[in-house]
């Protein structure tokens, strides 16, 4: 209906629908007059506004759905919102079973806006809607349930740390459809879940839940049990002059840092926090020469010296120089069809050569600052980050491929230099970035396993860096590596270090993180391509240790599946910190953390600070099994300091779902206590009322896309004869 009719034909065509109802027996629709909150303009008393850093224009000339006008908004950055609202008086709503809007993605389109729905007594509805690229759609929001209270102002947030382009709303109205009250979302059967106390026991390292350059304030809440200073720009850090070198993430640059930027402001944190640091420590051998304070940087490939760059089409975000120096290339030389490095360049532009001796230093001013790892220092250290990509990251100063045999040599020299310096600090490597990388070095040129290479470089990279390892304890009576250390990123597409997606990516997500341990799982990525086995990356590991170099720990100091704005993500990451702790992982940082208000950190405090107060899971992984883990995941862990048994339950699923979770050699206590993360409140952990568990079994109802979590602490054992004592037994619902 066009709201801009006559009276007139609105009358008739009520009274066409009056007579059509009656005549066929259907319901007849109300006549209640449609309250316009927009259409072309916003109804009398009501006003914009925004927050954050966004933009809105009321009187958007197009596109529109229908008049003139339409409303344009635009979010610049992260967190950011619109208000629609009229903050002196709510609309009487009492008449409308609907509110019905129009949206439009613009040429954006596909990331998804929170809308809120206010009404007086903090009464809301919350609704994510994702827009449509270049399309109008209907939305229609029931208000069965909420009419009792006058509704005041439409929120539409930005739930993400993004920028994203502008989309449209038009024809915003109150309505009396007729409609009846919307079903209520019934659960299904899920699948059985059982725990069984006394079996698979084995403990939790509390190293699995660190992240990488983790804020102070959310480390502080969690008490991060370790963080990592690491990343591409470590392998070239001078610890003397305090600057890093970017290599080809942006430009081959010597950038400064600040002091709230070094280590040891790094470590100084940590110390404040309670957390275990773990730093980069550089092999490669070449460090930044000189602080220039200010543009233009020293820089790998300047223009002025090796002619004209362009863009690389491997990091979309660069351009052929950069913006605030075009002095500063890309390394890159139009090539046909594709660009081509720049070769013969002088590494001196930057850098200068170091040996095993400025480790040295470096670790032995870090003891005199913090003390040896045994006394509160440093405890862990990388050896360098990701080594078989420093033909592509620092191709300036490395243009050649790394070798097995030159990335041994550099682990022997700098361990053991370091181990020199502080016998009790603990070393990871090789720091490897990814799935080719576990079996071929830079010059193998491959990405198989192949157990029966007799080539470091080609087929069994990781086990054969392990075997040497162990040779040179053997010879030597010192353990230079404690940890294996990969990097795992998800190479589905659109999982890693992206955002939530559509819901076949939503889906593939939580999915993926079986890559991690099932024998069953064949990767959906190119990984299935180069070979037929299944990634079952934390088992590999442990067999890799087992057979190559036994008594080292397991680590994966860099990973990310993506998301963590979202409800999905957040989802996919608690999924990860189930499956570290029960595959018997030894430590793990997740590269690029959550905002403290981000669903994502509510994944952690899941396991980490669940009630606010600093009680976390369980310490002592115990046997938990799902009939589907795919659909209805579970986790179990007793606490050593009084017992309890803490349970995850993660519904990946859009539907509730119920389901008996049978808990056997244990004597639980009557109450359990419930605490939910889920997509109904991305704003807190809510604590539902405990509930009564007898005889060690109970049926309850997750709701679509959540997380929950059950603390069951023990009780007295029950004999049947304390029954007779019991005037009413009451059973779990």
């Amino acid at each position: 209906m066009c709201f801009k009719q006559g009276r007139v034909l609105l009358a008739l065509f009520l009274l066409l629908g009056v007579w059509l109802g009656l005549w066929s027996g259907n319901p007849v629709m109300s006549q209640t007059a449609d309250t316009v909150i927009y259409d072309d303009a916003l109804l009398a008393g009501w006003e914009a506004s925004i927050y954050n850093d966004a933009t809105i224009n009321i009187n958007n000339a197009a596109p529109v759905y229908q008049g003139a006008h339409s409303i344009a908004i635009t979010y610049n950055g992260g967190w950011a919102g619109a208000w629609l609202a009229n903050w002196g008086s709510g609309l009487d709503v009492s008449a409308y079973d609907t509110l019905r809007l129009w949206i439009n993605g613009g040429d954006g389109g596909g990331y998804p806006i929170v809308f809120t729905f206010h009404f007086d007594g903090d009464i809301e509805i919350v609704q994510t809607i994702t827009p449509i690229a270049n399309t109008w759609t209907r939305v229609d929001i029931s208000l069965h349930g909420y009419t009792a209270s006058p509704f005041y102002g439409i929120e539409m947030f930005n739930n993400s740390n993004n920028a994203h382009p502008t989309f449209y709303v038009d024809q915003i109205v109150l309505m009396d459809t007729g409609a009846p009250p919307p079903p209520t979302a019934q659960p299904t059967g899920g699948p059985a879940l059982n725990v069984n106390v006394t079996a698979e026991r084995h403990a939790i390292s509390p190293y699995i839940y660190g992240m990488n350059f983790a804020d102070e304030d959310l480390a502080d809440e969690l008490q991060l049990p370790v963080r990592r200073w690491g990343g591409n720009s470590t392998t070239r850090y001078n610890w003397e002059i305090n600057i890093h070198n970017t290599g080809s993430d942006w430009y081959f640059e010597n950038v400064p840092d600040s002091a709230d930027e070094s280590p040891d402001a790094f470590v100084t944190q940590d110390r404040r926090t309670g957390s275990k640091t773990l730093l980069t420590v550089p092999l490669i051998g070449w460090t930044p020469n000189r602080r220039v304070e200010g543009h233009p940087f020293d820089c790998g490939f300047k223009v002025s010296k090796y002619g004209a760059q362009v863009p690389d089409p491997d990091r979309p975000w660069m351009a052929a120089v950069d913006p605030w120096d075009a002095d500063c290339g890309s390394g890159l030389r139009a090539g046909n069809p594709t660009p081509v490095p720049i070769t013969g360049n002088d590494p001196h532009d930057t850098s200068m050569a170091i040996t095993t001796t400025f480790v040295t230093r470096w670790i032995n001013h870090l003891v005199a600052e913090f003390g040896t790892a045994a006394n509160g220092g440093v405890q862990f250290y990388d050896l360098d980050n990701e080594p078989m990509l420093w033909s592509s990251t620092h191709r300036d100063v490395h243009p050649e491929e790394t070798t097995a045999i030159e990335l041994r040599d550099k682990a022997y020299a700098y361990a053991v230099a370091l181990k020199t310096a502080d016998p009790s600090a603990q070393t990871l490597g090789p720091v490897t970035w990814g799935w080719c990388a576990y079996f071929c070095s830079g010059a193998g040129n491959c990405c198989s396993p192949n157990p029966n290479s007799t080539d470091p470089d080609r087929g069994r990279f990781t086990e054969w860096y392990l075997e040497q390892m162990q040779a040179y304890e053997t010879a030597h009576g010192v353990r230079l590596l404690d940890y294996l250390d990969l990097h795992y990123y998800p190479q589905a597409d659109d999982v890693a270090l992206s955002e939530a997606g559509n819901a076949n990516v939503q889906a593939l997500r939580l999915r993926s993180t079986r890559s991690l341990w099932d024998p069953t799982y064949h990767d959906e990525s190119w990984i299935e391509d180069t070979t037929d086995e299944p990634v079952q990356l934390i088992p590999r590991m442990k067999q890799w240790v087992a057979e190559s170099y036994p008594g080292t720990k397991t680590a994966i100091t860099e990973y990310n599946w993506g998301a963590l704005e979202h409800i999905n993500g957040a989802l996919a990451q608690a999924d990860v910190l189930g499956i570290f702790g029960r595959e018997g992982l030894d430590l793990a940082t997740l590269w690029g953390p959550p905002t403290a208000n981000q669903p994502g950190a509510y994944a952690f405090r899941m396991y980490l600070n669940y009630d606010g107060h600093g009680a976390r899971f369980g310490d002592v992984s115990i046997q938990a099994a799902s009939t589907d883990q795919g659909r209805l995941a579970i986790y179990a862990a007793q606490r050593s300091s009084d017992g309890a048994l803490t349970l995850m339950v993660i519904n990946k699923t859009d539907q509730p779902l119920i389901s008996t979770l049978t808990i056997t050699n244990f004597h639980p206590a009557l109450a359990v206590q419930t605490y939910r993360y889920s997509a109904a409140n991305l704003g807190a952990i809510v604590r539902d009322p405990d509930q009564t568990l007898l005889l060690g079994n109970f049926v309850r109802t997750y709701p679509a896309n959540s997380m929950t979590l059950f603390v069951v602490t023990p009780g007295v054992p029950i004999e049947w004869t304390d029954f007779l004592y019991l005037p009413l037994v009451l059973r779990a619902q």
